[in-house]
């Protein structure tokens, strides 16, 4: 299993992602125009191609008629209608999943061996009958589905490494685009099951970004009744491009009160730029907010369970990044939800966890820990005896205590001898003598020395003390030899005067 190629989809209201494992078990997600989030949205041409992604929302202020922004709020509908164009909502589903599967291949060097598709736990059999047909139609077959909380639930554990023992159970906190599902999921020997789940189908981004529209409305319906009242109903194409700029607009300025406290949002037709607070977003979403709580606790009681019991709350989905959310969930329940930086892909890589011994990222970047290795050189060599090395080879056998030189206070040059001998002034042929040699050597009595007899050079201070014994026994011979001559020339000298006398 870990060595096939799988790809994983999340269809979601607002945007689709995707992700593929490699047979390396590495995981990466797609990316669209630079991006992991395709945008769920689709634009008919008139001449019959289907745009999807980026392309169909900048195509989307030509003719808004045609385009189709949130294609899984019609899963119900059985047949849409884009401008003069009927289609049924698989082959709407297809078109999108079409692109995926085109990226898929791309990236992948060859088609899936698998694909898993994840939906909501509130799903039943028609709607997900609905989804296998749509990934028929574009080609990846018969995906393997998977319920949305089961795969925040894999993320949770395969991917952060929170510990979640056999038998306890974990909260998912799933706010999208366009509807909210609250799950409780217990962990069991092969996975996760569903415990208990709520969910509310009228709550998402798309309905926050209304209420800040009908905010801007109180406004400037009164101050520009005319013009506020083409943007809120347009009746011409002019009129739906100005409509499809507001809302982008006031969609990217809501994602950005998520980071700082305030922003503004232009309103075209009247070139006017409406100032928006963090505190005047979090008014307005509150009331929404609130009920996803709700539905969250009745989700927890629905399992017979406390808020207490849990091993923790998991926020996924894109609409979950407005920091009110985990305060209320907070406040309500006593637990502190996990929250994430990108909480749109969580879903989609939780499902190529499940039954893959999958690295974590966190883990694959981390690596084992690494051991240092040991030093190569075996013995310290003080600073003095860094000496220049002579231009014989040295070995890379490292030296024996046993045959280290003793240290010597002025440096020399380390010469490439087997034998140990003891420290020199000057390189001198080299001849077996003790290990340790004393600087100074004491002179016991005054005898002549044998040269020969001596193992090699003597130090400075021995050397000058032999020419002083041998200089003392000449001194003593020449001494008699002068004392016998002055005494033959005294002798002579008497000779000499008794002849005269006589």
């Amino acid at each position: 299993m870990t060595h096939m190629r799988v790809l994983g989809i999340d269809f979601g209201t607002s945007n689709t992602v995707a992700m593929v494992r490699t047979p390396d078990a590495r995981m990466r997600p797609l990316l669209f125009d630079g991006s992991p989030l395709l945008p769920s949205s689709l634009y008919f041409n008139t001449d019959g191609k289907v745009l999807v992604g980026r392309d169909a929302e900048r195509n989307a202020r030509l003719d808004p008629a045609r385009f189709e922004p949130n294609p899984k709020r019609r899963i119900d509908d059985g047949e849409v209608f884009i401008g003069d164009h009927p289609m049924p909502v698989p082959r709407l589903f297809a078109q999108v999943l079409s692109l995926v599967n085109t990226e898929a291949r791309r990236q992948l060097g060859a088609a899936p061996e698998e694909v898993r598709m994840t939906h909501p736990a509130r799903w039943g059999e028609r709607r997900r009958s609905l989804l296998v047909e749509a990934a028929r139609l574009s080609g990846l077959g018969t995906p393997r589905l998977i319920a949305e909380p089961v795969g925040a639930a894999s993320y949770f554990t395969a991917v952060l490494g929170s510990a979640v023992p056999v038998g306890r159970s974990l909260a998912i906190y799933d706010l999208g685009g366009g509807t909210f599902d609250a799950t409780v999921v217990r962990r069991t020997q092969s996975g996760f099951e569903v415990l208990a789940e709520e969910g509310l189908p009228d709550v998402g981004g798309l309905d926050f970004d209304h209420a800040i529209i009908e905010h801007l409305g109180k406004t400037y319906s009164e101050s520009h009744p005319e013009k506020w009242a083409s943007l809120a109903k347009p009746t011409d194409a002019s009129d739906r491009r100005l409509r499809r700029m507001l809302y982008e607009d006031v969609r990217g300025a809501k994602e950005m009160l998520s980071r700082t406290s305030s922003t503004d949002i232009h309103i075209p037709s009247m070139e006017i730029d409406a100032h928006l607070t963090r505190e005047e977003l979090e008014t307005l979403v509150k009331p929404y907010l609130e009920r996803t709580v709700q539905c969250l606790r009745r989700a927890v009681d629905q399992a017979r369970l406390q808020p207490k019991d849990l091993v923790g709350i998991f926020l996924v989905g894109g609409s979950s990044r407005i920091p009110l959310a985990a305060h209320l969930i907070h406040s309500e329940l006593g637990v502190a939800p996990t929250t994430l930086e990108q909480p749109e892909t969580v879903v989609v890589e939780g499902a190529l966890c499940i039954g893959a011994a999958v690295v974590p990222p966190s883990r694959t970047s981390g690596t084992p820990r690494q051991v240092a290795p040991p030093p190569v050189q075996q013995r310290p060599v003080p600073a003095a005896q860094h000496a220049p090395v002579s231009a014989a080879p040295m070995s890379g056998v490292p030296v024996s205590p046993a045959v280290q030189r003793p240290p010597v206070v002025p440096p020399r040059p380390v010469q490439p001898v087997v034998q140990q001998r003891p420290p020199v002034l000057a390189p001198q042929p080299v001849v077996q003598r003790p290990p340790v040699v004393q600087p100074q050597r004491p002179v016991v009595a005054p005898q002549p020395v044998v040269q020969p007899q001596r193992p090699g050079p003597f130090p400075p201070q021995a050397a000058r003390q032999a020419p002083a014994h041998q200089g003392d026994a000449s001194e003593r011979n020449w001494i008699a030899v002068i004392v016998v001559v002055l005494a033959l020339v005294a002798v002579l000298f008497v000779i000499l005067l008794v002849v005269a006398l006589n």
